[in-house]
């Protein structure tokens, strides 16, 4: 999960450990379960992912971060919001969609 590119393009995927550690517990809830659809699901998320890297400005921007390259992605209930450049798009978090990252005292495009 850490780095690979989706295509003959020069754009990185990189995983924050923030987003690794939000995949991984989302796995395990769901596999408390099904252990089959906690695999499936999580794969499903890191295929939309690798989408971005042909187009990675199809996510918006995050509304409460107000930075043109900080961006989500919609899948199901979670937003997963990553930062992009020109060569290189950076994962910071799958968040559930419920979830008020207002009252957060780190916001994920802070990590740095």
């Amino acid at each position: 999960m850490n780095r690979s590119n989706a295509n003959s393009s020069a754009m990185k995927i990189e995983w924050s450990q923030p987003a690794r550690d939000d995949l991984a517990q989302i796995r395990a809830h769901i596999a408390a379960d099904s252990p089959r659809y906690a695999r499936q699901f999580s794969e499903r998320i890191i295929g939309a992912v690798r989408k971005l890297c042909e187009f990675p400005l199809i996510g918006r921007k995050v509304p409460e971060a107000d930075l043109d390259n900080v961006r989500e992605l919609i899948f199901q209930n979670y937003r997963i919001i990553y930062h992009v450049e020109e060569h290189h798009l950076f994962v910071l978090s799958v968040t559930h969609g419920s979830r008020d990252l207002t009252r957060q005292s780190n916001q994920p495009w802070e990590i740095g």
